[in-house]
């Protein structure tokens, strides 16, 4: 196991101006699940790719432990990846395919078998180590590949979205035991996907990334109550934050009918007379008057609870409020939609930076 370091890595690619990852400074603790997220192109896969060696480094290094790996082979960086696709071989058994890299390395054979049973007892693959892929579901292909990874011991893990290809049952089970099993064995992980609740329910902490910069870098708790700017807040979160942008008069921020008072710092902080207020859907609470006026557009039923995708009178921006489930409201009413002040973010129009609170 092993500390992995970014210190101020670049990749660009030839014939691009921009970066793809640009200046990137991280580091991630021994034994720690760390998760890369953003939309597509941001970065995040090549970050992945840095780490493993298949990448070059422009600028920068690139540490795992003590050891400066940037100019390193992949084969000699003590690390295992696992990727989308499952790559088994077809024509081995899943025990031959668990096993083969040691095969290659010319472990011994009853320290091969032992250390494929053991792989095979963690991923709950003891009964089918005689079975090919062929006739094995892809929550099982993905649980081979992880113990072609596991077998090896290395210092670091790599997954570059290894649930892509599953349906969307079949994902939640998996990440669950992606989870478990990286706090069992304790090494240390680096995960990349796209999907932000992946993210949120998997990692100790999750680096944010958008352009080829890193955002920011936290716990899953701390990225949903305190985003540091407007993209992570809007990115975060499922439905994703109300933000609705506001100008500034007479010591407050007002969208429709809603009026938010600025603190002294708050308006010292601004760069321009706007902001952008958001408020997550749970953070809303439906009352007869007092907040944003809105028109109920389409109410989604889920249960235990229900979102209510609404229409700010006087604009063309909708809002979503989160409320008890089986709701009485229907398409067409007129709710007044109040913040909770605890629940409400304030951020600048021009930079994006989250005000101070």
């Amino acid at each position: 196991m092993a500390t992995v370091t970014f210190q101020r890595a670049t990749r660009t690619y030839p014939g691009s101006d921009a970066p793809a990852v640009d200046s990137l400074d991280l580091e991630i603790g021994d034994g720690e699940f760390l998760v890369l997220v953003g939309p597509s192109g941001c970065g995040k896969s090549t970050t992945l790719r840095m780490l493993a060696g298949l990448e070059p480094v422009n600028s920068g290094r690139v540490f795992i432990g003590d050891r400066d790996v940037t100019d390193v082979p992949p084969k000699d960086r003590d690390i295992a990846m696992v990727f989308q696709s499952y790559a088994l071989y077809p024509h081995m058994t899943v025990a031959e395919n668990i096993g083969f890299h040691l095969k290659v390395k010319k472990v011994p054979r009853k320290e091969r078998r032992q250390r494929v049973e053991e792989a095979a007892r963690i991923l709950d693959l003891g009964d089918f180590l005689d079975r090919k892929p062929a006739r094995l579901s892809g929550g099982q292909r993905q649980r081979v590949a992880m113990g072609r990874a596991i077998v090896r011991q290395p210092q670091v893990f790599l997954m570059d979205e290894p649930l892509s290809n599953l349906d969307a049952k079949l994902r939640v089970q998996t990440r669950t035991q992606i989870a478990a099993l990286q706090r069992q064995l304790g090494v240390t992980t680096v995960y990349v996907t796209h999907d932000q609740t992946e993210a949120m329910t998997m990692g100790d902490r999750v680096a944010v990334m958008n352009d080829g910069v890193l955002q920011q870098c936290a716990s899953p708790r701390e990225l949903f109550t305190e985003p540091v700017n407007e993209f992570v807040a809007g990115f975060i979160g499922s439905p994703s934050m109300n933000l609705l942008p506001a100008t500034v008069s007479d010591g407050a921020a007002s969208y429709g009918s809603l009026r938010v008072p600025l603190t002294p710092e708050q308006l010292e902080a601004l760069t321009s007379a706007s902001v952008t207020i958001g408020a997550r859907p749970n953070d809303l609470t439906i009352s007869a008057e007092g907040g944003l006026d809105s028109t109920v557009e389409f109410v989604e039923e889920l249960g235990s609870e229900a979102f209510l995708y609404c229409i700010a009178d006087g604009t063309e921006t909708e809002v979503v409020a989160r409320t008890d489930g089986l709701s009485v409201l229907q398409n067409g009413d007129k709710v007044s939609l109040v913040p909770r002040s605890t629940g409400l973010h304030l951020f600048d129009s021009r930079s994006g930076a989250r005000l101070p609170a």
